[in-house]
């Protein structure tokens, strides 16, 4: 049409110069009108015809294109590595694009069930993925190949509208084999642990009977219940005694360890007060914190405090904690233990003023046999202290938590919800 009034004009304009700039006889009136329509209805008509053609070669191109793309886009369907599938809501198969896996050839075609691809015992669960992918918009699901028990499938589904579901069914064979074999060295890994915990276990009990011998007999000496010894073998007997116990401890807390991880520890609850297990912590450990030149001090509620909780554990609990913040505590520094209420929660707080532990080594600290320090201060323990406090915890509901800056000390909290009820109230 642009054209059409383009050549119209310029014929207008060209006939009204040449009116104007040559001497030519002047055509009666209905002559010129005459003239001008047949000129402008020719001309119109010679813009239309070139505008026709014009819009033709356009359109032309523009299928070309389309088909171009299209061709494209069904060659790219065509060679891409997966099935897309789109499924009717009843399950049938409604169109396909792609190459199949070798073993599907000849099974996926237009109105095939698609139920039908699964075996027997996965059809149910790929009908399921089928209603849900439905209500719910989308949904995935594995199944094996009816009649290949080795080929494993995988399909994606997503809801495209009111009547149609898009898939994606890939082959995850390779994927499928190595999930069962990172399955299998798990449950074998968790089974050689277990058996481990469970030797430790028994191992630890076996070595507590001649221990506790060795310790009776040495204590004995070291006493001179039948007589005197000389120096020299008092000495030794007194340093028998001494490893006994320490090797003791050791067994302890190895026992302590395997019955947690093959999750045979049972909590032993009952009612009392927990200043007097605090009290009797601070008394042992005293001795041990005279020798190292540390100050240790507790600070406990005036009025009792009772917990139902595993009165051993929670001497256990004070103890390490005291015993590892001794190990890392200078002559002249101070270690603190407080026993105080937050409503149900028993908090069990042990602060020193030593060495302090690094943000790396506070991550590791916590797991069982890892230990932080230099290797004077590892080679005193086993790393087992705090792992048992973090468990002995757990086993409670409760947790542990450290906080700690090299060289500004270190604190570690121990939070339970333990405390009485009529405690809680009394508060």
């Amino acid at each position: 049409m642009a054209l059409a009034a383009a050549i119209t004009a310029g014929a207008l304009g060209l006939l009204g110069f040449c009116q104007l700039t040559l001497s030519l006889p002047a055509p009666p009136p209905h002559a010129t009108a005459l003239a001008l329509g047949a000129l402008g209805l020719a001309t119109t008509t010679a813009a239309f015809a070139v505008a026709l053609v014009v819009l033709q070669r356009q359109v032309e191109q523009d299928a070309l294109r389309r088909g171009l793309i299209e061709a494209r886009l069904r060659a790219a369907l065509a060679d891409q590595p997966y099935l897309i599938l789109s499924i009717w809501p009843n399950g049938k198969l409604a169109s396909v694009w792609g190459t199949p896996p070798r073993e599907l050839r000849g099974q996926i075609f237009v109105n095939r069930q698609l139920t039908q691809l699964a075996a027997l015992a996965d059809r149910p669960v790929l009908d399921e993925a089928l209603r849900r992918a439905m209500s719910e918009g989308r949904a995935e699901v594995g199944f094996t190949l009816a009649g290949e028990p080795e080929v494993w499938l995988e399909l994606a589904l997503r809801r495209a509208d009111t009547t149609r579901i898009m898939g994606v069914l890939r082959d995850a064979r390779v994927q499928h084999a190595r999930e069962a074999e990172l399955i299998h060295a798990r449950e074998e890994a968790e089974a050689q642990n277990a058996g481990k915990s469970r030797f430790l276990a028994n191992m630890s009990h076996e070595l507590r009977t001649p221990l506790n011998a060795i310790m009776g007999f040495s204590d004995i000496m070291r006493q001179r219940l039948f007589g005197p010894l000389s120096d020299k073998y008092g000495e030794y007997a007194e340093l028998i005694h001494e490893s006994g116990g320490h090797l003791l401890e050791l067994i302890n807390d190895v026992l302590d360890v395997s019955k947690i991880e093959a999750e045979r520890f049972e909590l032993h609850r009952e009612e009392f007060d927990v200043r007097e297990a605090a009290n009797a912590v601070l008394r042992l450990m005293r001795g041990q914190a005279d020798r190292a030149g540390v100050n240790l001090r507790g600070l406990l509620p005036k009025d009792p405090l009772e917990v139902d909780a595993d009165r051993r554990a929670i001497k256990q609990i004070a103890l390490n904690l005291i015993s590892n913040a001794l190990k890392f505590t200078p002559k002249g520094g101070a270690v603190t233990l407080t026993v105080q209420a937050a409503g149900p929660v028993l908090e069990l707080v042990v602060a020193d003023t030593g060495a302090g532990i690094s943000a790396e080594d506070i991550q590791r600290l916590g797991r069982p046999y890892e230990q932080a320090g230099g290797n004077d201060q590892r080679s005193v323990g086993t790393g087992l202290g705090l792992s048992l406090v973090r468990s002995f915890a757990e086993l409670h509901g409760g947790e542990m938590v450290m906080e700690s800056r090299l060289g500004e000390g270190t604190t570690v909290i121990v939070r339970m919800p333990v405390v009485l009820p009529a405690e809680v109230e009394r508060a």
